[in-house]
């Protein structure tokens, strides 16, 4: 689905189509905008998609779990060209740190206290019996020879 169709939608439906606010997915475009723009100082080939449609693009790969031949047949581009530019903006968003998640060590800063369930799913070994030479299937006594 092309944004130029998606941006006409009303910000209830916009949020439930890409999943994310209006207001987010501009901020996410401003950030693409000056990645690619640092990206292309001199020159390069105008891209076939335009930065509104690859974002759309990562989030449809993001939420719908999508795969890369199935997105690329829907913008009309090469599925490498799609895996290559949803890459792109994976990587631009994550170096900005504006949409990054917390570190490993945000909980230990907060003031909230954390209850914890630890469960034991270690593996045990089970006795199965053992085939013999001769195709019969023997008993061995417990514990290793």
């Amino acid at each position: 689905m092309k944004y130029e169709k998606i941006a006409e939608y009303s910000n209830t439906k916009f949020r439930r189509i890409t999943g994310v606010k209006r207001a987010t997915f501009e901020k996410m475009v401003e950030i693409l905008r000056k990645g690619y723009a640092e990206k292309h100082r001199r020159r390069g080939r105008k891209p076939k998609l335009s930065i509104e449609d690859l974002l759309l693009a990562t989030l449809e790969d993001l939420r719908e779990y999508r795969t890369y031949a199935h997105i690329a047949a829907s913008y009309g581009i090469a599925e490498s060209n799609i895996y290559r530019g949803i890459k792109w903006v994976e990587n631009t968003l994550i170096r900005d740190g504006t949409f990054s998640l917390p570190g490993r060590k945000a909980p230990l800063k907060s003031d909230l206290e954390y209850e914890a369930v630890l469960i034991d799913a270690t593996q045990s070994p089970i006795e199965r019996p053992k085939k013999s030479k001769s195709g019969t299937i023997t008993s061995e006594p417990k514990g290793r020879k």
